[in-house]
């Protein structure tokens, strides 16, 4: 039986938690994830573990966050007025907002804080700086 490789198209089962055991992604009750090894589809840590790795075989990995989704960068958090933010929103801890970039680019920012006078936004992915562990089944090499 011939192991994952780069270039090969993959299935895998998964479920990832925090150091706390808080589980904060699974592919469980659902389709295998399927992606092409080597195409950056999902992070680093993750990509590299399922390399080499026969079907049927599982197994659990720490991710640190230069692997997954790196250290929080402290010039993706600004502040803004309050009155910037669209009259039809009603800003809450913890709502995610969509914003374009002048070239055009999407991003989904989070609101951290609210004052009476500015909301903070916070541009990171809320997975950045935490250690990630996975569980992980390779279900099929597909190709």
């Amino acid at each position: 039986m011939a192991a994952a490789k780069l270039g090969d198209t993959v299935r895998v089962h998964y479920t990832g938690t925090l150091s706390d055991g808080a589980v904060f992604d699974t592919s469980a009750e659902m389709d295998p994830l399927e992606f092409i090894l080597g195409e950056g589809d999902v992070i680093p840590g993750f990509e590299n573990a399922i390399v080499g790795m026969n079907v049927g075989e599982s197994k659990k990995i720490s991710i640190p966050p230069e692997e997954a989704y790196g250290e929080p960068d402290d010039d993706l958090i600004m502040v803004v007025d309050r009155s910037d933010i669209p009259e039809d929103i009603v800003p809450e801890i913890g709502m995610v907002l969509r914003a374009t970039a002048e070239d055009g680019a999407e991003a989904h920012i989070m609101i951290t804080e609210i004052d009476a006078d500015s909301v903070t936004l916070d541009g990171n992915h809320p997975l950045a700086g935490q250690e990630l562990i996975f569980t992980i089944e390779l279900v099929e090499i597909v190709s």
